[in-house]
């Protein structure tokens, strides 16, 4: 947003648009598949916009705190408890939000068919990313290397195998709220009553090992993931120097990011990624609310002294 450089964002479009092409057709024709469909509430757009201001401030998202935290990067392991504790609380606390207004979910391939949808959504991820091509920074004309794009690539193909493979798609937040879950019932806590803990299903996943559970599995996949590309380059980032002061930052913007995560149904992953490819017109609201508060989380970021 501020060096209007566009690279990264069409990259997202990219991936999410490859993977919309083989994903909907897929959920559309196989039952036993289901897209990341969520209602269209107050929480999420309260939930997205707190989301996009504090990402920034942790200079991640939840897939990119649980990619920086196993690089070492020491600012994103203090986010990521904080992260962790957030999802657990928002989740616990998620009825109430919803009490405070929401609309039933809306998959747009069940309201429009599955030929419209993808042409409706090519048409926009399209146009997003005309307006940012137009609107870039002029002076920067490099060829930034093709490696984004295959990664983009890439990551379109994993979705879709995970949504094989897994029976949903790919998502963080959830596997991070269940972590707090399980270390809340192991300090003595009883989530029985709760009413998003005590549901039966979270409580069977409560009681069983976190390797039963798929976005608990892929996000120590990723975790680990990023730990051994790091020791093979030789490049594993030592404890980031900052002050007591930022150290409480970190741990206080991982709460906010998990909390926030919570209501708006997922991060950048499960609500934005997985949202839009399966169809899912809180994929969209997400976006335009996390864009938003990007803008009020890049100065933030900028007066508390942080560095990129």
């Amino acid at each position: 947003i501020r060096d209007r450089d566009p690279t990264g964002f069409l990259a997202q479009l990219l991936a999410i648009g490859l993977a919309m092409l083989v994903s909907i057709p897929l959920i559309a024709s196989h039952e036993e598949l289901s897209g990341a469909i969520a209602p269209l509430s107050v929480s999420l757009l309260i939930g997205a916009f707190v989301f996009g201001a504090a990402m920034q401030i942790a200079d991640g998202c939840g897939s990119g705190t649980l990619y920086k935290a196993g690089l070492g990067n020491g600012f994103s392991l203090a986010v990521l408890p904080g992260f962790i504790a957030g999802s657990f609380l928002g989740a616990a606390h998620l009825d109430r939000w919803l009490a405070l207004g929401s609309l039933p979910p809306v998959s747009l391939p069940e309201h429009l068919g599955v030929g419209a949808t993808l042409i409706l959504q090519v048409a926009a991820l399209g146009a997003i990313g005309a307006w940012l091509w137009r609107n870039r920074k002029k002076t920067d004309t490099r060829w930034k290397g093709r490696a984004i794009y295959v990664g983009a690539v890439l990551l379109a193909v994993f979705a879709v195998l995970n949504l094989l493979v897994a029976g949903q798609p790919w998502g963080i937040v959830y596997g991070l709220g269940l972590w707090g879950a399980k270390i809340a019932t192991w300090l003595g806590a009883d989530l029985a009553a709760n009413a998003y803990w005590g549901r039966e299903v979270q409580q069977v996943h409560l009681n069983s090992s976190l390797l039963t559970d798929v976005t608990s599995v892929t996000n120590l996949g990723l975790l680990m993931g990023a730990l051994i590309a790091a020791n093979v380059r030789g490049n594993a980032r030592p404890a980031t120097e900052a002050s007591g002061k930022q150290w409480l930052v970190a741990v206080i913007t991982g709460l906010v990011l998990g909390y926030s995560a919570r209501l708006a149904f997922g991060c950048n992953v499960g609500a934005y990624f997985s949202g839009i490819s399966t169809g899912s017109l809180h994929g969209w609201v997400w976006l335009a609310a996390a864009f938003a508060g990007s803008f009020v989380g890049i100065p933030m970021r900028e007066r508390l002294g942080l560095k990129s």
